[in-house]
């Protein structure tokens, strides 16, 4: 991949920046105020990002979790934080299951195991709903290739993937530039044609204009008309983020000479997939569906960290032609990227959740970031989980979920108690904060007017 100098630039400026930002780490770790946390704990969430599975009989496999999941990829070590020794774990057990143990004896963990299988059965099709209220989540974003049984209720709304379609053309020179891409085209490539089918288009049609009439815009008319609330972009994962103002003329000329053969070389498919990102965010702005993009670091040991930057996708940000289009930054570019974040939140049509964050950080880690988006905008900061179906029985999403949810709200008492500590702003303040970035921000944008019944 070829990355352009300001993005290692950008990168390293980051890093520096965060440097110093972690100095105030130790002050800020101090004792969280009691009372600020009792009413942060009351509080309702939003789930911003996350991968619910759906419920599955004997012998299902539900692999719609993700558009590109990572349980293929090579095997790499997990953080701290998500090892099965994190003690939030066993602090999640008591908290779902009624676990009465402090260690984790093996006959002591299938109590959790036998717990789980009898919650399922109580609650049936309503156990993931139920399961999301004993966390203190009302609503998750659900980011599927599609929903499913357990899933279509007021809990779960829809996110749709829709980085295929930015990749109209052969990609096999792309997939062979890591064994990551290979696995990951070869799932766009299906979920395009999934698409294509759907619209009854059974060949790439002969022009682009027919292609983003044909194919681009009804896919994402039928999104929204499905339900879904967002659409979104994991192309961090396939090409880096930044992207360029493309011509028409120039991206269909691209498009005609190679739609029946040969491949593109990688600058004039890249023109190709700037101009369709920037059709596709203009046109989800039409529906008013915001677009999600995956920032900062992803999984797989192939993951290129420097096209993930935020920063990369200024040229998109500051184009006027989609002020009407509202981004949003997932995982708040990981922890790499936080000052910067702090100052793309600032275009009025910018947004950042803490997903990712909140599994693979400490509260007090997580809290030195969140003090510094809290000390620029705290009305567009979101909270998320980015849970997942683990596979391990008594360490699945349920457990990832809670112990998600716990420590955003720990990083916020921690973050909201220095701040009020320091004289930057009153209790009341603190708790409007709080509900701003667990449920309110997300609420105002997504237009979810009341919580649901928790089951």
């Amino acid at each position: 991949m070829h990355y352009r100098l300001g993005s290692t630039l950008g990168a390293a400026l980051a890093i520096a920046c965060f440097c110093f930002l972690t100095t105030r780490a130790a002050a800020q770790a101090a004792a969280i105020d009691p009372a600020l946390m009792a009413e942060i704990q009351k509080i309702r969430a939003i789930d911003n990002h996350s991968h619910p599975p759906r419920l599955v009989g004997q012998g299902e496999k539900d692999d719609e979790f993700d558009a590109l999941p990572c349980d293929p990829l090579e095997p790499t070590a997990a953080g701290l934080m998500t090892r099965p020794e994190n003690p939030q774990y066993l602090a999640a057990w008591k908290a779902l299951w009624g676990y009465r143990y402090n260690d984790r004896a093996p006959s002591h963990v299938r109590e959790v195991v036998a717990a789980k299988a009898s919650a399922r059965a109580a609650h049936g099709d309503a156990y993931p709903s139920w399961a999301l209220g004993r966390i203190g989540i009302d609503v998750e974003l659900s980011n599927r290739v599609a929903m499913g049984r357990g899933l279509n209720d007021a809990h779960h709304r829809w996110v749709p993937f829709d980085d295929a379609l930015l990749f109209p053309l052969d990609n096999a020179p792309l997939a062979a530039q890591t064994p990551d891409r290979k696995f990951f085209f070869s799932r766009e490539d299906m979920l395009r044609a999934h698409y294509m089918k759907a619209a009854g288009v059974t060949e790439l049609p002969t022009t682009l204009a027919e292609y983003t009439a044909r194919v681009v815009t009804p896919t994402l008319e039928a999104q929204k008309g499905q339900g879904a609330v967002a659409i979104k972009f994991e192309v961090a994962y396939l090409r880096s983020l930044d992207f360029a103002a493309a011509s028409a003329e120039d991206a269909a000329a691209i498009y005609a000479r190679y739609l029946r053969g040969g491949a593109p070389d990688t600058t004039q498919y890249r023109r190709l997939q700037d101009y369709l990102f920037h059709y596709i965010a203009a046109e989800a702005g039409r529906l008013g569906l915001p677009v999600h993009i995956h920032t900062g670091a992803g999984c797989g040991s192939y993951f290129y960290l420097g096209g993930a930057n935020p920063v990369l996708l200024e040229s998109m940000l500051n184009d006027a032609s989609l002020r009407k289009t509202t981004f949003v930054l997932l995982h708040a570019g990981a922890v790499s990227y936080t000052p910067a974040i702090g100052y793309l939140v600032m275009k009025p049509n910018v947004y950042a959740d803490i997903s990712q964050q909140t599994w693979m950080e400490s509260p007090a880690h997580l809290a030195t970031s969140l003090r510094y988006w809290l000390e620029w905008y705290p009305e567009k900061i979101l909270f998320g989980t980015d849970l997942w179906p683990n596979g391990i029985p008594e360490l699945d999403w349920e457990e990832i979920g809670w112990q998600a949810n716990d420590t955003a709200r720990r990083a916020l008492g921690i973050a909201l108690t220095g701040m009020m500590r320091d004289g930057e702003i009153t209790r009341e303040q603190a708790v409007a904060f709080a509900r701003d970035v667990l449920h309110d921000n997300a609420a105002k944008l997504y237009r979810l007017d009341a919580s649901p019944a928790v089951p």
